[in-house]
Formats: C-alpha cells, sequence, structure tokens
C-alpha cells in the first residue's frame, strides 16, 4: 500500500476512486495519482473488456449504481461520504468481479479533475468518454462506496473473464 500521510483524514474533500487500468501501479497513467494517500487492492462488481487501441473499461450493472458525478469534485466527495456502507452482492446476471486497486485522494478537487480530463468525462454534455459513477467496492474485509469510469455499449472490444486487465495483456 502506498501513503502519503499530509492530510487530514478528517476532510470533507477526501474522495476514493477504483481503478482497473492505466491509472494502476505500474501502468502509463499512474502518475496522476502522484498525490494518493493511499492505494489498496480492490474488486467490484462488473464485465471488463479490452479496447482494440490498447485500454480497458468497464461495464457496471446500472442496478449498483449509487450516485451520478459531476462537474463538482468536492460535492461528489461528500457525496460518497453521505453514503452509508453499501451492499456487495453479486448482481443477477452474467457479471464478474473487477480487480483493480482502490485509490484515496485527501484533496478532490486537486486530483479528481485531471483524472476526469484523462477519462473524457465532462458532466456538463453528451457524449462522455468515460461517464464517473459511485458503486460499492470491497477493500479487504471492508465494502466502500467508490467513483469508477465506465463505458457503456463499447465496440471493438474483447471480455477479459478474469476480471484482472494487466493478466490480460
Amino acid at each position: 500500500m502506498q501513503k502519503n500521510t499530509n492530510h487530514d483524514d478528517t476532510t470533507e474533500s477526501i474522495i476514493r476512486i477504483f481503478v482497473y487500468g492505466t491509472l494502476k501501479r505500474g501502468h502509463a497513467n499512474h502518475r496522476l495519482c502522484a498525490h494518493a494517500r493511499s492505494i489498496e487492492p480492490a474488486a467490484v462488481w462488473g464485465r471488463l473488456y479490452h479496447l482494440h487501441w490498447g485500454i480497458p473499461r468497464v461495464e457496471v450493472p446500472e442496478e449498483t449504481i449509487l450516485a451520478q458525478g459531476t462537474d463538482d469534485p468536492l460535492a461528489d466527495a461528500r457525496a460518497q461520504q453521505r453514503t452509508s456502507e453499501p451492499e456487495f452482492n453479486r448482481p443477477v446476471g452474467d457479471w464478474d468481479l473487477v480487480h483493480g486497486e482502490m485509490v484515496t485522494f485527501a484533496d478532490s478537487s486537486r486530483d479528481l479533475p485531471p483524472i476526469d480530463r484523462l477519462e473524457g468525462f465532462h458532466p456538463d454534455r453528451e457524449g462522455n468518454f468515460y461517464e464517473r459513477v459511485l458503486v460499492s467496492a470491497k477493500c479487504g474485509s471492508t465494502t466502500l462506496p467508490v467513483w469508477i469510469y465506465w463505458m457503456q455499449n463499447p465496440t471493438d472490444c474483447e471480455r477479459v473473464a478474469n476480471g484482472k486487465w494487466c493478466d490480460h495483456l
């Protein structure tokens, strides 16, 4: 686990995101996680795909979405904190455990916008590359709400049945 203890754990701007591809440790965009307070193994329910141009995408069951991302990182951090411990039951259907990392940031206003830009998430307009939604993640024995970037109805992709993108490459 990577730790940075320069921030107060009680601040209302703490935000957690679930990463499953190029933002994970050892991958090209992990530099955007340089200010992470902690990084821990985690899993969510979904379907993981490898897009043929070299990046992953996750589809999550719509009934597991707890909230939609906005253009206000602080409001999204507060929404995440207001969400009581969510359930982590297997959804009905053909869903897998998708394995990745839960990245915790202490300053949502500083750390979330660059990741939103990378993921092509612009809540104020149509046609986002990825959407950012709040879902349940299992981290050790704890279930927590986390933000995840997901894509509906991709084309030109292949399903990764083991739920681990790095193993697919």
